[in-house]
This record gives structure tokens, C-alpha cells and sequence, in this order.
């Protein structure tokens, strides 16, 4: 033992230590102590936005503590993705990303981050069934049939909206073109928000829209939708066929938004956000929103969800090499 340092002083700073490393775990668990920043990766207004600012207001009911909504758009969801990554894994800013980042890996070359190096995947929020909605000011078809020939018969004429190249909007697209042997225009907005107000506003003709930004102005009569993606018709929407019905068994998409930390979130951070976000998700608020968004509230956390991601990426990627899709 070093000269003037004696047992007693040894003792002293291990007691020390031991005080910081129990008030640091209690810090953590009693996690959250001041306000949360959540990461949007779009403009306000979007789809994702649909669900991120209920989420926030039974956040703060359940936790006591502000849930910030901060919109980071720009380039199909990826810089606010960048941003969240390089952000202080201490619980106190989330990121709520969406099926666009498990496509972005494919069609933009150089990210600088991963979506499942650099995170911690939490938990899948929603999952909402794409649904193909044209303006009926300038599309008269009131079919997907009649829409189909209509594209078939002026290839390149009709034009669709997203939210931004790499997108689910976009390869929803080239998916649905591959499928009908049809070309239609692709025009990539800085979010869905932007990119359904031109849509409504009869700048654009159809969009591949999530029904979470789409179901509202359905229902208003701004839209017309004229399918839902899958095999099944939506409960919100029952008067609207499923992509089976009208010939395209294959043609299944939905817009699926999730949560993640970036990677260093301590354990037991990670386990508070999750039970807390189970919570919100369990209210009767939510429930009604979700349901009228025509969303599913999935049962998906941990590792199950980054499973799930990885598979989404490796689907996604086939359909881009398929379609050819890419940055315009």
C-alpha cells in the first residue's frame, strides 16, 4: 500500500465508489428524470407523425416527463436516422424510424451509420397496410381496374407522389408497376406530409401512401382510395378491397414504424422504455387512434424486433435490385 495512504482510506473511497455505482443504477432505473427527446425523421405532418404525437401525450401521462417530438427530414428519412445515431446512449433520446430505414441500406451507398449496428431495436409501434389513393379531381377511374388500364394505356402520363426516394411510398411504386406492368412518373417529396398535401391539392395524381397520413382525408373525401395492400380488407375501411381481390395476391405492404435507442442504452433503460411504451400502447386512447388509423398495435420488442428488421431489409433489397429502383 502506498505510503500515507492507509487501510482506512482504502476503505473510505471503496464505500465512495460503491455509493456512485448505486446511485447511478437507482439514476437509471428511475429513469425518466427529465424530459425525453424522440427523434421524427420526417417533416410534420406524416404518417409517422400520426402516431408519434399520441404516443407522446400518454408518454407524459405515464411517466410524468415530456416526450419532445423533434422532426429531422431529409433524404427519405436518413439524416434524422444519422443524427440519432450519433447521439449520447443515455435513454434520453429515442428514434422512431419506420419501414424506409430497413429499404435505405439498399438504394442510398453511403450511409454513415447502421440501422442495426448502431441502434438498439425496442419496439414495433404500428403497422398500417399501404392503400393506393389518387386525387378524383384529376383520376377519373373509381376501380383499381380502371385505373390499371388507364396506366396501361398512357405509360409515363400519370405520376405518383412519396415521401422521398428509398421510401416505402417509392418502392411501394416500383413494386406495384412491376406487378401491373404498368410506368408511372415517380416524384419524391422531403416527407408523406408535403408529399399528401400536393396530392390533395391535385398536383400529383396517385400515392402509395400508409393509411395512418391517408385515412383522414379518405374519410373527408379529399382521396379516393382505391386499394389496401394484402390479403384481407381493413376494419377502418371495409368498403375499400384488398390488393388479393383485384388480382394482385402478391402485392402485400405495409408502413410499419418502430422504436430504437442508439447502442450503448444501458439494459436496464432499454426495459424501462419498453414497459413504459407498452403502457401507452395499452390505453384505450390509443387503441381508439390506432384502430381509426387503421393500425395494428403489434406485440414485438427486443430482439424478436431486430429479427424482424433484418428481415425487412434483406425483403426490401431484393425488390430494389428487382425494380431497379434508385436515387433520382
Amino acid at each position: 500500500m502506498t505510503p500515507g495512504f492507509q487501510r482506512r482510506d482504502f476503505l473510505r473511497l471503496a464505500a465512495a465508489s460503491a455509493a456512485t455505482l448505486a446511485g447511478s443504477a437507482r439514476a437509471q432505473s428511475n429513469w425518466p428524470t427529465r424530459p425525453v427527446t424522440m427523434i421524427v425523421p420526417f417533416p410534420a405532418g406524416g404518417g409517422t407523425d400520426a402516431f408519434a404525437r399520441p404516443l407522446s401525450a400518454q408518454f407524459t401521462r405515464i411517466t410524468g416527463q415530456t416526450l419532445v417530438i423533434d422532426n429531422r427530414g431529409g433524404a427519405g428519412g436518413t439524416v434524422g436516422a444519422s443524427i440519432a445515431a450519433k447521439a449520447a446512449p443515455d435513454g434520453y433520446t429515442l428514434f422512431m424510424g419506420a419501414v424506409h430505414h430497413a429499404i435505405a441500406p439498399s438504394i442510398y451507398p453511403k450511409l454513415d451509420y447502421d440501422l442495426e449496428r448502431d441502434f438498439v431495436p425496442l419496439l414495433l409501434l404500428a403497422n398500417v397496410p399501404q392503400v393506393v389513393v389518387v386525387n378524383p379531381k384529376r383520376v377519373s377511374a373509381t376501380t383499381l381496374k380502371a385505373f390499371v388500364a388507364n396506366a396501361k394505356q398512357n405509360p409515363g402520363k400519370l405520376n405518383y407522389a412519396s415521401a422521398g426516394a428509398g421510401t416505402s411510398h417509392h418502392l411501394a411504386g416500383e413494386l406495384f408497376k412491376l406487378q401491373t406492368g404498368t410506368y408511372i412518373t415517380h416524384i419524391p417529396y422531403r416527407g408523406a406530409g408535403p408529399a399528401l398535401q400536393d396530392l390533395i391539392a391535385g398536383n400529383v395524381d396517385v400515392m402509395f401512401d400508409g393509411l395512418g397520413s391517408s385515412a383522414q382525408h379518405i374519410k373527408a373525401g379529399r382521396i379516393k382510395a382505391l386499394m389496401v395492400a394484402g390479403d384481407k380488407r381493413n376494419p377502418a375501411f371495409p368498403d375499400v378491397p384488398c390488393a388479393a381481390e383485384v388480382g394482385l395476391p402478391d402485392y402485400t405492404v405495409t408502413t410499419w414504424y418502430g422504436l430504437w435507442a442508439p447502442k450503448g442504452t444501458p439494459a436496464e433503460v432499454q426495459a424501462r422504455i419498453v414497459d413504459d411504451m407498452k403502457k401507452a400502447l395499452a390505453s384505450e386512447e390509443l387503441k381508439a387512434i390506432w384502430a381509426s388509423n387503421g393500425s395494428e398495435i403489434p406485440n414485438l420488442s427486443g430482439t424478436a424486433y431486430g429479427s424482424f428488421v433484418n428481415s425487412e431489409i434483406r425483403r426490401w433489397a431484393k425488390v430494389v435490385k428487382d425494380s431497379g429502383a434508385k436515387l433520382e
